[in-house]
C-alpha cells in the first residue's frame, strides 16, 4: 500500500500565545495519529486550564492595549487581504498537510484550502462596505447605530476540513476588531499550527490571535467557561453543544453553534434523475461523509424509486477508495479509529434496518484501518436509527414516498434541521416545500454550494444562532444605539411641584 507521507512534520506541536510557540505549563501532550496507518506521527501540547488562562490573557491585553481593536476598518482590510493571498500561494502545502492530518481526499483538500481564503477575502471586502443604519425624525432627533467588537472570542472548530472551518471564524472575528483564542479539534491539530506563520508575516500584532491545543473537555471547557471570553462560536456535536450551551450560561456569554444534521436529499418523480444522482452522491460521500449538511437521508417518490435505488448503487460501488493523497481517490481514510468504529456500529445496525444494496464495511482492498466503503441501504423506514441518527460517515439511508405530504412528513420527521435538498422541475412544489422544510438551508436543484453572503446554520438540534454574511458582523459586535436630540430636551419636570 502506497502512502505519501509529508516532508517537513514538526516533531511536535505546540500551542502559540502572545507572539510565541509554547509548551504546555505543565507540560502535558498528547499523541496525534495518521487515520492511513493509525500510528502516532506527532506530540501535540495538551492545553489545560491554566494554558487557556494564559493565552485568554494574551487575547485580552490585545483588545484593551493593543493598536488592533482601533485601526480603521480599511487598515484591518489590507492585513485581512494579506492573509488571503498568502494562504492561496501556499494552497498546495496546506492542502497535503490537512489530507494527510484528516484523511480527506487530496482534490477535496485542495479546494478546502481555497475556500479558507475566500472566507478572508470576503469579510476583508465586507467591513469596508459595512453601513449600519441612521434614524432622523426631523428637526428633532438623530439616532444611529455604533458598532463595536465583544472582545476575546473563543473558537472552538473541528476535524473535518479543519483549516477551512477555522478561517470560517477566524476571518469574520478578527475583521470586526476582535481578537481570538482558537481551540483546534484534538484530532487534527496540524493545518492550524500554519496560522500565526501565516498571520505574523501578514502583520496581525502579536497577542491578537492565539492557540491552543487539548482536548475538549479540558481545554475547551476551560476555553467556554472564562469569564473574560465574552462569546463562543463553536462548530461539532448537537451533544457537546448542548454542554457548551449548559456551561456557558452563568456566564450569559453569547452563543454561535452549528451542530449536527441528517439533512434530507428529497428527489421527486419530474426531476432531472441524473443531476439528482450525480448531486446526492456527492452530498454524501464527498469529504469521506464526514459533513454536517451531508444529504444522509435520501427521500425518492415511488414511479422513480426502483430504477434510482438499482443506479445510486451502482455509482457507490464503483466509487475510488484509497490513499487520501492520489488524486484519483474519491473516499479516502476516516479521521481516527474511534470514529471509523462508530461508524461501524451503524453500518452493522443497518443490516437489520434496511436493504443494503452497497458497501456493508471495510473495501476488500483495505481490510484493516479507517476505511469504509461508501454504503447503502434502501427501503430504511423512518423509524430507523439509521434513518434518525447522524453517522457522519460514508453512509446513507435511502427511503420512498407517495405523496408531497407524506415526503415532508419524513423530512421533517428527525430532531435536526440543518440543511435539505430539493430535486424537481415543478416551481411551485419547490419553493412550497423549502418554505414548510425544518432547515436552516435549502438547495433547489443544486448541491451545496455556498453563497458566504447568506446566514449559514440550522434549526432544532442543529444549532443556535446564524453567521455569514451580516450575521457574523452582527455576531461578533455590540450594536449600540446612539441618540442625539437636535433641540430642547423635552423631560417631564420631576420635583417642582
Amino acid at each position: 500500500m502506497t502512502h505519501h507521507v509529508p516532508a517537513g512534520l514538526p516533531d511536535r506541536v505546540r500551542h502559540f500565545i502572545d507572539g510565541a510557540f509554547v509548551d504546555s505549563l505543565g507540560g502535558e501532550t498528547f499523541d496525534v495519529l495518521d487515520p492511513v496507518t493509525n500510528e502516532p506521527y506527532v506530540q501535540a501540547a495538551a492545553g489545560r486550564q491554566a494554558d487557556v488562562e494564559r493565552a485568554v490573557a494574551a487575547a485580552r491585553r490585545a483588545f484593551t492595549d493593543g493598536p488592533w481593536p482601533k485601526l480603521l476598518p480599511r487598515e484591518r482590510s489590507r492585513v485581512l487581504h494579506r492573509i488571503a493571498d498568502l494562504v492561496e500561494e501556499r494552497d498546495a502545502r496546506l492542502a497535503e498537510l490537512e489530507t494527510f492530518d484528516t484523511g480527506l481526499p487530496i482534490s477535496q483538500a485542495l479546494g478546502q484550502a481555497r475556500r479558507a481564503a475566500e472566507n478572508f477575502r470576503f469579510f476583508a471586502d465586507l467591513i469596508v462596505a459595512q453601513h449600519d443604519d441612521a434614524f432622523k425624525v426631523p428637526g428633532r432627533q438623530l439616532n444611529y447605530v455604533n458598532r463595536k467588537p465583544k472582545g476575546v472570542a473563543g473558537l472552538i472548530t473541528p476535524w473535518n476540513t479543519p483549516f477551512m472551518l477555522e478561517s470560517w471564524k477566524l476571518a469574520p472575528a478578527l475583521a470586526t476588531g476582535n481578537t481570538v483564542v482558537l481551540k483546534p479539534a484534538e484530532f487534527t491539530p496540524l493545518s492550524a499550527s500554519l496560522w500565526p506563520e501565516i498571520f505574523r508575516e501578514a502583520g496581525v500584532p502579536d497577542g491578537v490571535f492565539n492557540l491552543v491545543n487539548g482536548l475538549g473537555e479540558e481545554a475547551g471547557d476551560a476555553l467556554v467557561k472564562h469569564p473574560d471570553v465574552p462569546l463562543i462560536s463553536f462548530t461539532g456535536e448537537s451533544s457537546t453543544g448542548a454542554l457548551i450551551f449548559a456551561n456557558a450560561a452563568p456566564f450569559l456569554k453569547g452563543l454561535s453553534m452549528e451542530l449536527g444534521g441528517k439533512s434530507p436529499a428529497v428527489v421527486f418523480a419530474d426531476a432531472d434523475l441524473e443531476a439528482a444522482l450525480d448531486a446526492t452522491i456527492f452530498g454524501v460521500f464527498s469529504l469521506n461523509g464526514e459533513r454536517c449538511t451531508a444529504g444522509s437521508r435520501i427521500l425518492v417518490e415511488r414511479p422513480i424509486y426502483d430504477e434510482f435505488v438499482e443506479r445510486y448503487a451502482e455509482r457507490a460501488r464503483n466509487i475510488v477508495v484509497g490513499d487520501p493523497h492520489d488524486p484519483a481517490t474519491e473516499v479516502g481514510a476516516l479521521v481516527h479509529p474511534e470514529h471509523t468504529a462508530k461508524v461501524l456500529s451503524y453500518v452493522e445496525l443497518g443490516a437489520s434496518e434496511g436493504r443494503l444494496v452497497a458497501g456493508g464495511g471495510r473495501p476488500a482492498h483495505r481490510p484493516e484501518g479507517n476505511w469504509i466503503a461508501p454504503t447503502v441501504f434502501a427501503d430504511v423506514p423512518p423509524e430507523a436509527r439509521i434513518f434518525q441518527e447522524e453517522i457522519f460517515g460514508p453512509v446513507v439511508a435511502i427511503t420512498p414516498f407517495d405523496t408531497d405530504e407524506e415526503a415532508l412528513a419524513l423530512a421533517n420527521g428527525v430532531k435536526y434541521g440543518l440543511a435539505a435538498y430539493l430535486w424537481t422541475t415543478s416551481l411551485t412544489r419547490a419553493h412550497t416545500f423549502a418554505q414548510s422544510v425544518d432547515a436552516g438551508m435549502v438547495w433547489l436543484n443544486s448541491n451545496n454550494v455556498r453563497d458566504l453572503r447568506t446566514p449559514f446554520g440550522g434549526v432544532k438540534a442543529s444549532g443556535l444562532g446564524h453567521e455569514g454574511g451580516y450575521r457574523s458582523i452582527d455576531f461578533y459586535t455590540d450594536q449600540q444605539a446612539v441618540h442625539i436630540t437636535l433641540d430642547e430636551a423635552h423631560s417631564p419636570r420631576f420635583g417642582r411641584g
